[in-house]
């Protein structure tokens, strides 16, 4: 299960977040696709968690947007991690007209639980 923490700048509308909103979660199981989790286009809850936050007073004033996926490690996914985030930033920038955008592809070795 990725999760997915998307910073924005104060002049980001509710509108474009909510566009973001509904295009992250298929973009994004995309953009981590993998044999060990293949992703079948059905999302179910939990599959994609995301997390929006305001940029901060004290954050420094980068881009419009900074997309962070954290997602499990897998050789298969690591092997061309650069094409899997140009692809989802690419997702990004189409979804929310904007050309200031960044994408961060983490892949920490990790477990995941779920009940």
């Amino acid at each position: 299960m990725p999760l997915v923490e998307i910073t924005y700048a104060p002049h980001i509308s509710h509108a474009l977040l909510k566009d973001l909103a509904a295009t992250l979660p298929h973009a994004v199981s995309l953009a981590v696709e993998c044999p060990e989790e293949p992703y079948d286009g059905n999302l179910q809850p939990g599959d994609v968690e995301l997390r929006f936050r305001p940029r901060g007073p004290f954050d420094s004033n980068g881009v419009d947007i900074v997309v962070e996926v954290r997602s499990k490690y897998f050789e298969s996914r690591a092997a061309n991690r650069q094409e899997r985030v140009d692809g989802l930033c690419e997702a990004v920038t189409n979804a929310t007209g904007l050309l200031d955008v960044g994408v961060y592809l983490s892949l920490p070795i990790a477990a995941w639980a779920q009940s």
